[in-house]
């Protein structure tokens, strides 16, 4: 495979950006190699700047769920850019996509739209503090929320990939009222409550994606709903990467479940910056101009985004891929254990509709502890056998695959192809 434009670019990005990337994962520090530049996108595939293709499986972490140049949305985007990219001013199109958003999420009766997951999450933050009065939130080990101070502890995925267990730059001050609990142990909540009575929210990704899928047992996360009810305290659900991703709406419903505040990004923007979150009135009026919880953004409900994120869900309500992603994810998952299998490769698969993840470990992987277990040496080889087979998947053990409602019968077959030919590059490092 030719590489050489990616490694001259990678060469001269260093000059002016860090380490020639944008977000720390897209250096491929944890499977060593040089990274790929992408240069164009079409449908299920997307091309490297030395015109390899790729059947795209990260779909820029989740946002791209209708493959790549959606019709629809590019009419939608192309409609907006001519009229105008930003006015400083509301738009009717922030209040048909709040809308549709309100609509989908039960409980959901105001939403504020912002610029990313990060900006949803920490807002989020400031809301629950200040509707419950209190100060301390409680996180779970390996839950990714964004880069804000008071969650960027034991956070998962890039920070797990890069084994830094935290950030320079974030005094003890800023975590001073961050508990961290362990994912699918409930115990370890109840603890935290009984020995804190100062705790606002407690913050979950309800499908753990930035430690490789990992979902919450029933039990686990009804339990969470009860507990934290009982006790007065918020329960944050971050479905920046599983809103209208596995059905239309998100994980709380097919989870039995029903957050008091929600927070949103990837799907809702059709790829361009959006985050979201929402509650119930009397949460929301909190929030400024209503309330006395400050918070806002220059670009926030931003017209181009706005249509993008409103013809990407009026999309996928007609399109309702769902079915056919739980299929496929299905089929995929039989083809890593086969080929793991086969060559005598320890392999575990966790999938949640159209999110899927493999771990090489004999172990079920329940929570980030297990998943840290891994043998990440496997996943390395692993990762550039499917690239080299045309395959492209995010660069860590611990970030989700993704599937797009494109994906087609042809390309099924070159996935499952490419995951036996790289399996088998994994048993000859084993072997060797």
């Amino acid at each position: 495979m030719n590489n050489t434009k990616s490694k001259e670019l990678f060469n001269e990005g260093q000059k002016h950006l860090v380490g020639a990337v944008n977000s720390p994962v897209r250096a491929f520090n944890s499977v060593g190699g040089k990274p790929l530049f992408m240069q164009r996108a079409e449908g299920s595939k997307i091309y490297d700047v030395d015109g390899n293709e790729y059947i795209d499986m990260v779909l820029s972490y989740g946002p791209m769920i209708l493959g790549h140049g959606n019709e629809k949305v590019i009419e939608a985007v192309q409609k907006q850019v001519c009229t105008g990219f930003t006015f400083g001013a509301s738009t009717e199109d922030e209040i048909t996509l709040a809308g549709m958003v309100c609509d989908t999420f039960p409980g959901m009766d105001k939403v504020r739209f912002v610029n990313s997951g990060t900006e949803a999450v920490l807002s989020a933050i400031r809301l629950a503090r200040a509707y419950t009065g209190k100060n301390h939130i409680l996180k779970f080990a390996g839950c990714y929320h964004g880069h804000s101070d008071a969650l960027l502890v034991a956070a998962g995925s890039g920070l797990a990939t890069l084994s830094i267990p935290g950030s320079a730059g974030v005094p003890k001050e800023a975590v001073q009222n961050t508990l961290i609990a362990e994912y699918n142990d409930i115990d370890s909540v109840k603890k935290h409550i009984e020995e804190c009575d100062d705790i606002a929210a407690v913050f979950i990704e309800p499908i753990a994606g930035n430690m490789g899928v990992v979902k919450p047992t029933d039990e686990f996360i009804k339990e969470l709903r009860t507990i934290t009810k009982a006790a007065g305290i918020l329960l944050v659900i971050d479905e920046v990467m599983t809103g209208f991703r596995s059905k239309f709406g998100g994980a709380q419903e097919l989870l039995g479940i029903e957050a008091d505040i929600t927070c949103l990004g990837k799907v809702v923007g059709g790829g361009f910056p959006v985050g979201a979150y929402g509650a119930r009135n009397e949460i929301m009026e909190m929030v400024s101009p209503l309330g006395a919880m400050y918070q806002a953004g220059t670009l926030s409900g931003n017209p181009v985004a706005m249509a993008a994120g409103i013809s990407t869900l009026s999309e996928l309500k007609t399109q309702n891929p769902y079915d056919k992603f739980n299929a496929q994810a299905a089929t995929i998952e039989k083809a890593l254990l086969a080929a793991a299998s086969a060559n005598g490769i320890e392999l575990t698969v966790n999938r949640f509709g159209s999110m899927i993840n493999p771990f090489f470990t004999s172990k079920t992987v329940t929570n980030f502890e297990e998943a840290q277990e891994c043998n990440t040496e496997q996943f390395t080889k692993f990762f550039w056998g499917l690239i080299e087979n045309g395959i492209y998947i995010p660069p860590s053990q611990f970030e989700a695959w993704f599937l797009c409602s494109v994906l087609s019968e042809e390309d099924m077959s070159k996935i499952i192809n490419a995951i036996n030919n790289a399996m088998k590059k994994v048993n000859e490092t084993v072997t060797a």
